[in-house]
């Protein structure tokens, strides 16, 4: 299984011999990485907008859950196939006894992200050439759409991960068919596990307009790719199937049903408008790509994977994905890798003005998140600690040595990395990546404490099952979403049983939800205040439990 093909584009393009050593380099990129994969992924509680589902998944999976078909309290169907929760559960396990159950079970999206980040280095250095595989991993390291996804518990990080092994596998199609067809079987069989339909209706689409458009794409070699990584890839997804068909087959059609049929409008403007912000900064170097090798975008393989991949994921997912953000993320690998390519095009002015951009914008954010940790310390500026303490409920912040040392270091690096006198293209993405690690790593790590307190439903939970009474049969409740009744159960281990405001209470505890601008039930005479509370920060939501005395 062999392809021929003209490597004059690498020879080319290659760079100029750096000054600095190949193994230096790698061991400065290996340690941003590390920075960047690491900072956020532990020391706060899971957040209602990403994480509150998820984790309720993962407690059913560590109470004794189906291990086959995991699902959220309150959710009689699936959502996806249960490899990414069982990989979190068995995280969680291996940590509990140092970290708590959510935090475990973050940190096994270190092993989806550094998958992510290797494949995206090795395309780039497959499609163009070699040192441009750094220049896609800063560059995907400093976009803004990938790193609160990254740092959360959803399986959308594991679909990224497989979606970029299977377009680095059809980049190494054409120069290493027998490798790429076992890695593109591996990420078809994988994703569908993560994730369901979405990366298989990507990758198999992908191939097939490959195949159908374009006549370098059109041979016999990759013919055998595409047969022997779906060979590869159908004992692993029909083990799944097979097992759930024998044991929970109405699950399974449900599923089926949801995934296909589920969204019935077309999301796609709306994924096609946050990549504005979402992809910064890949998009404008991918635009200057194109612009520039326009005359080869429809005759040159690489072009030709990168359009048609891009494509497909725009329109698959507008089709088969809710409007949220962290949906887009596999649209940023063919961008990521065609502004790599750019990189060493770019005009010195513009290179020089995304530098400045990246620095004006990082330098504001550290300042700020500087300004706002001295000011919780210290007192001062006493406007700003006031509307620090306002916007997160705190007084007062503890003094932590491994966090200031940390944001420490990273401010120095990102200083340096300013400073330095020789501003060249390669400096440009490197400081985009350093300055976006930078300014993760302050909100990671000094405004933390009040970012959980923001955010989290932690201590007005715990609060309320402190205040539950030693015996009472169940608990009833109204107007509580979805995602909080789930976030009760894994701060609390209370299974509400929810009901409308026609419905009879038949429960002695009845939790009510009040939000400013919406009408308010009070119960009648038999029912006692015993517990109201409320996120600190939150000022429009506010909870109330009752009692009925019989």
């Amino acid at each position: 299984m062999r392809f021929q093909i003209d490597h004059d584009w690498q020879g080319n393009m290659s760079l100029a011999r750096p000054r600095v050593g190949e193994s230096t380099k790698t061991y400065l990129l290996l340690l941003l990485c590390l920075f960047w994969v690491m900072l956020g992924l532990i020391g706060h509680a899971p957040w209602k907008s990403l994480e509150a589902t998820n984790i309720s998944t993962i407690k059913t999976v560590l109470d004794g859950g189906s291990l086959l078909a995991p699902i959220p309290l309150f959710q009689t169907t699936i959502d996806t196939p249960p490899l990414y929760f069982l990989t979190a559960a068995a995280s969680s396990l291996t940590f509990t006894p140092l970290l708590s159950i959510h935090d475990g079970a973050r940190l096994f999206n270190a092993v989806w992200i550094s998958i992510t980040l290797l494949m995206v280095g090795m395309t780039g250095r497959e499609l163009w050439a070699r040192g441009v595989g750094r220049h896609a991993t800063f560059i995907m390291i400093g976009t803004i759409g990938l790193v609160v996804g990254a740092h959360s518990l959803s399986p959308h990080i594991a679909l990224l991960a497989c979606c970029a092994t299977a377009f680095y596998a059809l980049a190494l199609a054409k120069r290493r068919p027998w490798r790429a067809s076992g890695l593109l079987g591996v990420s078809l069989g994988v994703g569908f596990l993560v994730s369901g339909l979405l990366p298989l209706i990507i990758i198999i689409s992908t191939m097939s307009l490959l195949g159908l458009l374009f006549k370098p794409w059109r041979t016999l070699s990759f013919a055998k790719v595409t047969f022997t990584a779906l060979v590869i890839a159908l004992p692993i997804i029909m083990t799944w199937v097979i097992l759930m068909w024998y044991q929970q087959p109405s699950m399974l059609v449900d599923w089926l049903k949801l995934s296909i049929f589920g969204i019935p409008e077309s999301n796609h403007l709306y994924f096609f408008n946050i990549l504005i912000w979402y992809a910064w900064p890949a998009l404008p170097l991918a635009l200057w790509a194109l612009w520039r090798f326009r005359n080869q975008l429809l005759t040159k393989p690489r072009f030709q994977l990168m359009l048609v991949f891009f494509s497909v994921s725009l329109i698959s997912i507008g089709f088969l994905c809710t409007p949220r953000d962290v949906e887009a993320l596999p649209l940023l690998l063919p961008i990521v890798a065609l502004g790599a390519g750019s990189v060493e095009h770019l005009k010195h002015g513009a290179a020089a003005a995304l530098n400045w951009f990246g620095i004006m914008l990082f330098g504001i954010i550290g300042f700020l998140v500087w300004l706002g940790w001295f000011a919780m310390m210290f007192g001062m500026p006493e406007k700003i600690q006031l509307r620090m303490q306002f916007l997160s409920a705190i007084d007062a912040i503890p003094f932590q040595t491994l966090s200031v040392g940390i944001a420490l270091l990273l401010t120095c690096i990102w200083v340096f990395s300013c400073l330095r006198l020789r501003q060249t293209n390669t400096a440009t993405v490197t400081n985009w990546a350093i300055g976006m690690t930078f300014g993760w790593g302050l909100l990671m790590t000094l405004w933390l404490p009040m970012l959980d307190s923001a955010k989290s439903y932690e201590k007005v939970f715990t609060s309320l099952t402190k205040a539950l009474p030693s015996e009472y049969l169940c608990m009833n409740s109204l107007n509580l979403g979805n995602a909080k009744m789930q976030l009760l159960h894994y701060h609390g281990n209370i299974k509400l049983i929810p009901v409308s405001s026609t419905q009879a209470l038949n429960c002695d505890l009845y939790l009510i939800e009040d939000e400013r601008g919406m009408p308010k039930m009070q119960p009648n005479d038999k029912w006692t205040l015993i517990w109201q509370g409320n996120r600190a920060a939150d000022r429009r939501e506010r909870f109330r439990l009752f009692q009925r005395h019989f």
